[in-house]
């Protein structure tokens, strides 16, 4: 059996921005879930779960120490997964501007493609 492999791309800075300024145990904890996006067939929803609502927005979760982190992205064609933004959530909701902003960026990467 072949191993299992998804590609991942940034669209624009927009995430690597976000990921300049945390802290490294955050950005290793980062790396550590996108490795797993990219290896395991079937995510665990603790680590990847689509977005309700939404025009085909997943989000990345992460935790690291006290924080909780989303990274917006979605799929392109089949095992592409394209990453728009992240934030730290300091609440139990995910704000509506987070989402309106990722729905843009994911419009303008399809528009632009």
């Amino acid at each position: 059996m072949s191993e299992f492999n998804r590609q991942i791309c940034f669209y624009e800075n927009h995430f690597k921005e976000f990921y300049k300024k945390q802290l490294l145990a955050v950005r290793n904890k980062i790396d550590w879930t996108l490795l797993l996006i990219k290896r395991t067939r079937i995510v665990p929803e603790k680590y990847l779960k689509h977005l309700t609502n939404t025009d085909g927005l997943w989000e990345v979760r992460v935790s690291a120490g006290n924080g909780i982190f989303r990274i917006f992205c979605f799929f392109d064609e089949g095992n592409l997964v394209v990453l728009l933004s992240g934030f730290q959530k300091k609440t139990q909701k995910t704000p509506k501007k987070e989402i309106k902003k990722a729905e843009r960026l994911k419009k303008e990467y399809l528009e632009n493609k």
